[in-house]
């Protein structure tokens, strides 16, 4: 009996295809052709002087301080100290940059007397850091 039903697998068939990006596939089966809906659409061109594309450029390890310094530095774009990297122009968003400082304030909540002393300092540093630079932007 057992073989009956694997017998009936083979016969229904499905197929397994990766669809990450960035891994490549060898060519799909014959019975099982892309469909249009399912193909990534290609890639615009990217300028000749622009920045590299995504997968070209290293990316920094993924650790906890990096973590926290991509949040700083989301806060700091809302503050409107440094430009939005997508339009290159100094955008001011404070009620972006409190929910970027209120997040940071949970992460030290949820984490504290879990982080090794590096860690909780530089969360700390970070938090008094943003809090000021928003009280300043509030004043203008």
């Amino acid at each position: 009996m057992p073989d009956d039903e694997s017998n009936d697998a083979k016969e229904k068939g499905f197929a397994v295809s990766d669809r990450r990006v960035g891994v490549e596939e060898s060519a799909p089966p014959a019975e099982a052709p892309l469909k249009a809906a399912d193909q990534a659409p290609p890639a615009p061109a990217a300028p000749a002087a622009g920045p590299a594309p995504a997968e070209a450029r290293p990316f920094p390890e993924i650790t906890f301080p990096t973590f926290l310094l991509s949040l700083s530095t989301s806060a700091l774009m809302h503050l409107g100290l440094i430009p939005n990297p997508l339009s290159g122009q100094m955008e001011k968003d404070l009620p972006l940059a409190k929910q970027s400082i209120d997040l940071l304030n949970l992460i030290r909540r949820k984490t504290q007397g879990n982080l090794e002393p590096d860690e909780a300092q530089l969360l700390d540093s970070i938090l008094y850091d943003l809090r000021m630079k928003y009280v300043e932007a509030r004043k203008e």
